[in-house]
């Protein structure tokens, strides 16, 4: 099923993709608002999105501000700004109780939505976010050199591609093309990330400075946490801090999936909306 490309007047143009199944079927079944993560774009959610649609549910997938085919503002990245922005999609949208699934930043974007505006959302799927806790690193200035962004502009969109297919040899083509949407593609066939570098960094500094140990007792909904357990040397410290939220959080399920990359939503995609149905329906 292809999704319909829309975009809303909030104040600001935001781009998403809609998925409409037939509206007899739709009417009942919960809808689905998808949020990415930093310096992603809504096509990541593609294989995700359109199996819980043939499954009759509607979905949609957003650019946040700065990001793919939304606005640019200049301002407007911290926490509590694109909170409202969701929030003035979902009255456009006007979806009553949706599911809300944001991975990475995403994620913590929706732990603070749900705290400033409880009884939204019928319930929470946090996918590899919701509990990036950045002050565990260390220092601001440790930080911000260690989670700065690699160099991409410049490159060709051909190298682009096939250093996303060197990273992710497993990844379908699908998901390497979604992948891409995270750049904009210049006249000369160059790609610049749609989301500034500046930007990038001001998220970032917003993320470091989010206290989640307050923020976690105030979520009403139930979460379900997918955590990606990449095998990696830094897994002892994810664990850590998905053991923080689940201790925090009233209402919580985690689930991990293995050798899985932190892109679980483009790694895993049929596994995730197994998983995504089984807590819905449970």
């Amino acid at each position: 099923m292809k999704p319909e490309d829309r975009y809303l007047d909030i104040g600001i143009r935001i781009h998403l993709r809609l998925w409409r199944p037939q509206i007899k079927q739709a009417l009942k079944k919960d809808s689905f608002l998808f949020v990415h993560g930093l310096s992603s774009n809504a096509r990541t959610w593609d294989q995700v999105a359109s199996q819980l649609a043939l499954a009759g549910h509607q979905v949609a997938a957003i650019d946040l501000r700065g990001h793919g085919l939304s606005a640019k503002p200049d301002r407007g990245y911290d926490f509590s700004s694109i909170s409202n922005d969701l929030l003035q999609i979902l009255h456009q949208l006007d979806w009553f109780h949706p599911v809300l699934i944001g991975q990475s930043w995403g994620g913590n974007v929706l732990l603070d939505f749900a705290v400033q505006f409880p009884g939204i959302a019928q319930r929470y799927v946090f996918v590899d976010g919701g509990f990036l806790n950045l002050r565990e690193r260390g220092s601001w200035e440790q930080t911000e050199v260690e989670l700065r962004p690699p160099a991409i502009s410049g490159l060709l969109r051909s190298q682009a591609a096939a250093r996303i297919s060197r990273m992710h040899p497993s990844w379908s083509e699908e998901g390497i093309e979604a992948t891409l949407g995270n750049f904009e593609v210049l006249p000369d066939s160059t790609v610049r990330p749609w989301l500034t570098l500046e930007r990038h960094m001001t998220i970032l500094k917003a993320m470091f400075e989010q206290d989640l140990s307050v923020l976690f007792p105030l979520v009403k909904e139930p979460v379900l946490i997918c955590a990606a357990d990449d095998g990696s040397d830094q897994i002892g410290y994810k664990r850590k801090q998905v053991q923080d939220a689940a201790a925090g959080l009233k209402q919580v399920e985690v689930i991990w999936f293995q050798d899985c990359a932190h892109d679980i939503h483009v790694d895993q995609p049929s596994q995730l909306v197994t998983k995504i149905m089984a807590f819905n329906n449970g």
